[in-house]
């Protein structure tokens, strides 16, 4: 088994670490992993600081309880800019139709202060790729890879011990444990819906 996604979650953790220095009401990243794999189209498929730092702004969005898209989450709105803006993102002037302001780039300033951030974790991206695309059909990709799904497709609910959950695509489940910040214990897809999916 590859150690590649736990090391990947760890700089994702890491560079989250790095934007809540600069920005300290940022709450902590959950699952880190739960981004690896995982894609979307308003907020970009591709994994990257930048698509970190879009993140950390809904992050900081939902501290503030401030509602910074609508349309299932798709459009991202001018409450959604202001906090881009606070956090070293531009977009340009005008909005998307179907994704709002959903398509942010660091300003200058931001790719100085987080050089180093952005670096490490583009080292670490490219080690996850060259991991993931060296896997033989032999290699186990989890239960979406067996349904034909890409890993970004349907998610089910996770549980730990102490009651909490989470929704996760059952592929990056099965790449690294998620951890609960409250029991310490990793969460799990109950055999019921195991069994559902089979």
């Amino acid at each position: 088994m590859s150690t590649t996604p736990p090391v990947l979650a760890a700089e994702l953790a890491q560079a989250w670490a790095d934007i809540q220095r600069y920005h300290p009401e940022l709450p902590d990243l959950a699952a880190p992993e739960s981004l690896i794999g995982e894609s979307s189209s308003a907020c970009g498929a591709e994994l990257s600081f930048e698509r970190l730092l879009h993140e950390a702004v809904h992050g900081i969005a939902a501290a503030r309880g401030v509602r910074d898209t609508s349309r299932a989450g798709r459009y991202h709105n001018r409450r959604f800019l202001a906090i881009a803006e606070e956090m070293g993102l531009d977009h340009s002037d005008e909005p998307h139709a179907s994704s709002g302001f959903s398509l942010v780039t660091l300003n200058p300033e931001a790719k100085r202060r987080y050089r180093p951030t952005m670096e490490r974790l583009q080292r670490a991206l490219k080690a996850h790729t060259a991991a993931t695309a060296a896997d033989t059909k032999r290699s186990f990709r989890g239960p979406a890879a067996r349904h034909g799904s890409s890993g970004g497709g349907v998610r089910v609910k996770a549980v730990c011990d102490c009651g909490r959950n989470v929704r996760v695509v059952p592929s990056v489940l099965a790449q690294a444990p998620i951890v609960c910040g409250g029991c310490m214990k990793p969460f799990r897809i109950p055999d019921i819906a195991v069994a559902a999916a089979s």
